[in-house]
């Protein structure tokens, strides 16, 4: 049979304002084994979480952290000290033969930096955290956005492989009135071969929706790790999309999103680098130290010694302009980037405010005149004032009509999480849906 209207089983609102708020703490305690019972049906939160706790991609950034770690370690060394010895005059000819007449140096050099870039070569690295913590939070994001589109198609193909039920079911039924019309002499037997072939068509519909939906399942686990989805079924309500501000207020939030913030964290790296490179322009200080001792006359001597490299600053400058450039760069990008996130984000919101109203337009028109006139139509058949053909149009048109609901639906849903995940806010907290509360469904055959 074929509904009219479809069916609420629950959606909650992607929670993205509370990943933000506590996403480090989310990091450190999510515990790689999520509990979750494969009995009940996955719920968008659930998926969220494990992803949260499991994808690999999210799991490099504690290593990467790590690398950080270790490279401020050393950055933040002094330079090192070296020693040295020396051996002049032996081995030579006449008074020079073998040793007696060689001269030993042992000696103690380092460097004396100028300009503190002892502490230039910390910031930079120190920098680099900011940036890995936008870049975890950006990713997390895009993980977040990719998990959500999936879910909601994967519900959408769910939803569909209802209503291919509902087709074979109608299909089938169809068929068996039609058989037994034929039996009375009613109706040609080449409506019965047709009919049964319509049977077998939708029959073949359902398997290739099922195949699908498997495929989907695996894909939607994939996405933290899973091989082997543990679910079967999905919980969630394709039609409710709460409320949503105007594009102006929703881009600007695009500026404080993760995306941005990238680039001013990548801004205070090229800033830290121009100071590193200011920092080189002064000249180091070498220094030595040792003592030197002379065979031939059994003496020993102290020296002492320190050398400077000269016009540091002009052979630098370079450095310091390159450093700037790469600043500067940064800018122009994040530009490119909000004028790249401004025309996604107008896309998304119009397709999402035309979805809507396309699901209120067929929810509200389409499906109750075509529940209607399938009703009609059927009773005008069996009277015998209608063919089977116009009988199996109503049919088919029904069913179109139930498909593009969902497709609308899935399409609104769709580009409210690319909304989401651009502005990295939710639009609306969307309550589950109360299973007592159901839209009614106008079936009929």
């Amino acid at each position: 049979m074929l509904s009219a209207m479809p069916r609420s089983t629950g959606w909650c609102a992607l929670p993205y304002h509370l990943i933000l708020h506590v996403f480090s703490l989310l990091v450190m305690v999510f515990n790689p084994a999520v509990a979750y019972s494969g009995e009940q049906p996955l719920t968008l939160s659930e998926a969220l979480s494990r992803a949260m706790a499991q994808n690999p991609s999210l799991q490099v950034f504690d290593l990467r952290l790590e690398a950080l770690a270790g490279g401020r370690f050393t950055a933040d060394q002094s330079p090192a000290l070296e020693t040295g010895l020396e051996v002049e005059n032996f081995l030579g000819s006449d008074n020079l033969q073998g040793v007696d007449g060689a001269e030993y140096t042992v000696s103690l050099s380092s460097v004396l930096e100028l300009g503190d870039k002892r502490r230039a070569r910390v910031n930079v690295v120190e920098s680099r955290y900011g940036l890995m913590e936008a870049e975890r939070r950006a990713e997390t994001l895009d993980v977040l956005g990719r998990v959500t589109q999936l879910f909601v198609a994967t519900l959408a193909l769910q939803e569909k492989l209802q209503l291919a039920a509902e087709a074979v079911s109608l299909a089938g039924a169809t068929h068996e009135i039609i058989a037994q019309r034929a039996t009375r002499g009613a109706t040609p037997e080449a409506e019965v071969l047709r009919a049964r072939a319509a049977l077998i068509q939708s029959q073949i519909e359902q398997s290739r929706l099922q195949a699908e939906f498997v495929n989907r399942k695996m894909a939607l686990a994939s996405l933290w790790g899973d091989t082997n989805p543990d679910f079967k079924l999905l919980e969630g309500d394709l039609f409710q999309f709460g409320s949503s501000d105007g594009f102006e207020a929703l881009y600007q939030r695009v500026n404080d999103s993760p995306a941005i913030q990238v680039y001013a964290s990548e801004q205070r790296i090229r800033e830290a680098e121009i100071q590193l490179a200011r920092s080189q322009s002064e000249s180091d200080i070498r220094w030595e130290v040792g003592i030197r001792r002379f065979e031939e006359q059994d003496d020993t001597a102290f020296i002492a010694g320190f050398s400077v490299p000269l016009f540091a600053g002009r052979r630098n400058s370079g450095e310091v302009r390159a450093a700037q450039a790469a600043r500067n760069e940064v800018g122009y990008r994040r530009q490119d980037t909000l004028l790249r996130l401004h025309s996604r984000l107008f896309e998304a919101y119009h397709l999402r405010q035309q979805s809507i109203e396309a699901v209120e337009r067929i929810r509200s028109q389409m499906l109750p005149d075509l529940s209607e006139a399938l009703t009609q139509t059927r009773d005008a058949y069996e009277s015998g004032r209608y063919s089977y053909v116009e009988w199996t149009a109503a049919q088919r048109e029904l069913l179109a009509a139930q498909m593009a609901l969902v497709d609308a639906a899935t399409t609104a849903l769709l580009n409210q999480a690319l909304i989401e995940q651009l502005t990295a806010q939710p639009l609306a907290s969307i309550p589950s849906a109360n299973p007592q509360i159901q839209d009614s469904s106008h079936a009929t055959n």
